[in-house]
């Protein structure tokens, strides 16, 4: 009797989820000869028993589209609203799961997915993830699909923008995606070369960013990048993140201001107001780009389109061997199934001695520090 494996998508949409949808579906229907059924809308999906089955016909035509078949969403089995409430329905995810009777769920998607993929591993399912996210922030694989992508169209945001600020001498600052890791504004910032690179990992002195900007001008060059990941903050706002998580830990009692005050003084990815401090610091024109979900959409880049293809037939291999509890890493050339549990709760940051960073340092890049 055939297998039958289920797969869904989870999370924000991505480049290469079709890729990596069709790699697995392909190998599994071609190569093992086992039955393939989508569930809609993520974990949702599964938990509404919404289905689509995936054959040959369905996978057919995929390879080269963005986003997903499968359609997607963010909620968590143990925490899902249903009927304007926060619920656990893990326990009827569980019994969908048992009355397609199969044989093994691959779940695709970023650290949220990874996490919710594990808790259903722990409810005595056979769980199999694949690394998706275009902020590369998945720990223990070399690369997550979808990057790849991102970052050349983020790079070309760069380049579309050295035009115009060399035309009208201004400072230009391009928000990018990355809340708490800032591989794509480091790697678009390079690739394009930004003036300015400004990343979650160090936090910035607006005064040392406008006194590089000047050092230019001054130069003889009238025009500055910054390339700005959401999440980058000031020195400032880090010294009040770091004393709300020291107070969280201890009886001393936080500041007694509105939480709407402090959550906003304390925002990540404020990068309007650093565009209008440059300007008054610097006295040239500041303009302000946010380049948002443009990052996530389009034709998958065949870069992505490769990876997502070698883990999702590497996938299928592992759900032959009765591999589970896993999600499939790319290593180098080849994959490496790594535990779900040592990828659960744990995020790829920049590190600060990263090659990236010591060259972008070698070519008078500024960060802010």
């Amino acid at each position: 009797m055939s297998k039958m494996i289920g797969i869904l998508t989870s999370g924000g949409d991505s480049p290469g989820l079709n890729a990596a949808i069709r790699g697995v579906g392909k190998a599994l229907l071609g190569r093992y000869d086992m039955k393939v059924i989508g569930f809609r809308d993520g974990f949702r999906g599964m938990m509404e028993n919404r289905t689509q089955r995936l054959d040959s016909a369905a996978l057919s035509g995929i390879l080269t589209q963005g986003g997903t078949i499968l359609g997607t969403s963010r909620d968590k089995p143990y925490a899902m609203p249903v009927a304007g409430k926060l619920k656990d329905m893990t326990e009827v995810i569980v019994d969908n799961y048992r009355k397609h009777h199969l044989d093994a769920l691959v779940c695709l998607g970023g650290g949220g997915t990874q996490k919710n993929a594990y808790h259903l591993m722990k409810q005595g399912l056979n769980v199999i993830t694949l690394p998706k996210t275009i902020d590369n922030d998945v720990i223990l694989t070399d690369v997550s699909f979808g990057y790849d992508t991102a970052l050349g169209i983020a790079t070309e945001a760069v380049d579309r923008l050295h035009s115009t600020a060399h035309s009208h001498h201004r400072i230009l600052v391009l928000e990018l995606m990355g809340n708490k890791a800032g591989w794509l504004a480091l790697g678009a910032g390079i690739a394009g070369g930004a003036d300015v690179i400004l990343i979650p990992e160090i936090p910035y002195d607006v005064k040392k960013v406008a006194a590089a900007i000047m050092r230019r001008s001054h130069n003889g060059q009238g025009f500055s990048i910054v390339a700005m990941a959401e999440g980058a903050i000031s020195r400032e706002v880090a010294f009040k993140l770091a004393e709300i998580d020291k107070n969280k830990g201890s009886k001393k009692k936080e500041p007694k201001l509105p939480i709407r005050e402090r959550i906003a003084d304390c925002r990540p990815g404020n990068s309007l107001q650093l565009a209008q401090q440059l300007e008054e610091l610097t006295g040239l024109e500041s303009r302000l780009t946010i380049l948002g979900y443009l990052q996530r959409g389009g034709t998958p880049s065949a870069g992505d389109r490769l990876l997502a293809t070698r883990l999702g037939t590497a996938c299928a291999d592992l759900i032959n061997n009765g591999k589970f509890g896993v999600m499939v890493a790319a290593r180098g050339d080849g994959v490496k199934p790594v535990p779900l549990k040592d990828v659960v709760g744990k995020r790829k940051t920049v590190p600060l001695d990263h090659d990236w960073i010591e060259s972008a340092r070698s070519v008078h890049t500024c960060f802010g520090d």
